[in-house]
């Protein structure tokens, strides 16, 4: 039997909640009234093949609270005139919110809207496009609404997050809610007062005009003939925040940049060089040190798929970035000590010389061993000191 039941209008319903039609609903014209649902009604041969389900049926629906009952007039050649449901409707929005007991949520969310559009109109649209988001953000709505008014009042503040002193938020709040605050920002502030070209939640300070937590940079001199900074006599092993290493000014040829941290403290000496503690995929910060287009510049990293990745993202800043122990001579010699990869990167990767892509086509396609993979750590430290005195 495939008859529609109180279940089913009461879905037809919920999909519209599930939509945000409803909330929008109320606090617009966005549904017309009446609202007719779907209806599948027994046919003339179901009243003659099962007339007693088809009536129980019938009293099923007659005793659902909140639709409307259009019937029409069944003449059967045996049983005679029968009624039966021609269409179900929903009269009134009350009457959808309290079938699918909706009624106190639509009730707060109007309230937002008139909260809202009191204190900040130019969020409406987001709370038309985002209704159901908007419900779940009530309890926290008062304290977004003043993140959002007090960078209006202070544009481009040039603070850290923990300075901003809107009511009852704290840096954790805001932090926590990046997201939402940035389409909700995105409304409220003049353009001029919005980076755009800084995306994604990372960048949610940059884009508003806060403060950024200084990014460090951490180097070690590998050669003992270089000057010392001053305040660092004596010290190899040096942290810096990226504008204080970006002037840099040190007489130095070569600069190695290694992932691990056991082969940036261990990497061998050599004359004119510093080592780079590495950062992954994220090169912004050491792009700002223009002084290293002008070095010899080596990449060290895993000889795995993402090692190679995070290679090319560095030719991004530094197109003339040369790997190093990243060939597959190193690969090969150091058999004993593969091991697999969890997730490898299967995309093409342009910025790959003719030998890398060589390497990691080998890698992505499986064609040594499946997900592949050498830890820059696992290479032996002999064959390191031998790469490095045969770049001098």
């Amino acid at each position: 039997m495939s008859w529609t039941t109180p279940t089913d209008l009461h879905a037809q319903v919920q999909r519209l909640w599930d939509r945000g039609d409803l909330l929008r609903a109320a606090v617009s014209d966005a549904l017309s009234w009446p609202l007719r649902l779907s209806l599948k009604a027994p046919s003339a041969a179901d009243l003659a093949d099962r007339f007693e389900a088809a009536r129980d049926w019938v009293r099923t629906l007659t005793g659902t609270a909140h639709i409307r009952i259009e019937w029409r007039e069944w003449n059967h050649r045996v049983l005679g005139t029968q009624q039966l449901p021609a269409a179900v409707w929903l009269d009134s929005l009350p009457n959808a919110l309290a079938l699918i007991g909706k009624t106190r949520p639509a009730q707060r969310f109007t309230a937002l809207w008139q909260q809202t559009a009191a204190k900040q109109p130019a969020l409406l649209a987001w709370l038309s496009r985002r209704p159901l988001t908007a419900l779940d953000l009530a309890d926290r709505w008062d304290l977004l609404l003043a993140v959002v008014t007090w960078l209006q009042t202070h544009p481009r503040p040039g603070i850290y997050l923990r300075q901003v002193d809107a009511p009852g938020v704290d840096s954790k709040f805001i932090e926590t809610h990046r997201g939402v605050l940035t389409e909700l920002l995105d409304l409220a502030l003049p353009p001029g007062a919005v980076e755009p070209a800084a995306t994604g939640v990372a960048q949610f300070t940059r884009r508003f005009g806060l403060r950024d937590k200084p990014v460090r940079i951490r180097f070690r001199l590998l050669d003992p003939s270089l000057p010392s900074l001053q305040g660092c006599a004596g010290l190899p092993d040096i942290t810096l925040d990226a504008e204080s290493f970006a002037s840099l000014a040190l007489p130095l040829e070569r600069v190695f940049i290694t992932e691990n941290e056991a082969n940036f403290l261990a990497f061998p000496a050599a004359s004119h060089a510093i080592v780079v503690f590495g950062s992954g995929y994220g090169w912004d910060a050491l792009a700002r040190a223009v002084w290293l287009h002008h070095c010899r510049l080596y990449y060290w990293g895993d000889i795995d798929t993402h090692g190679f990745a995070i290679l090319d993202q560095l030719r991004v800043h530094f197109p003339q970035v040369r790997s190093f122990l990243m060939d597959r001579e190193t690969l090969l010699a150091h058999r004993l000590h593969w091991n697999e990869e969890t997730r490898p990167a299967r995309q093409d990767l342009p910025r790959l010389t003719t030998e890398e892509t060589a390497v990691y086509d080998d890698l992505r396609f499986d064609r040594l061993q499946p997900q592949l993979r050498l830890e820059q750590e696992r290479v032996g430290f002999d064959w390191l000191s031998a790469q490095v005195d045969g770049l001098a």
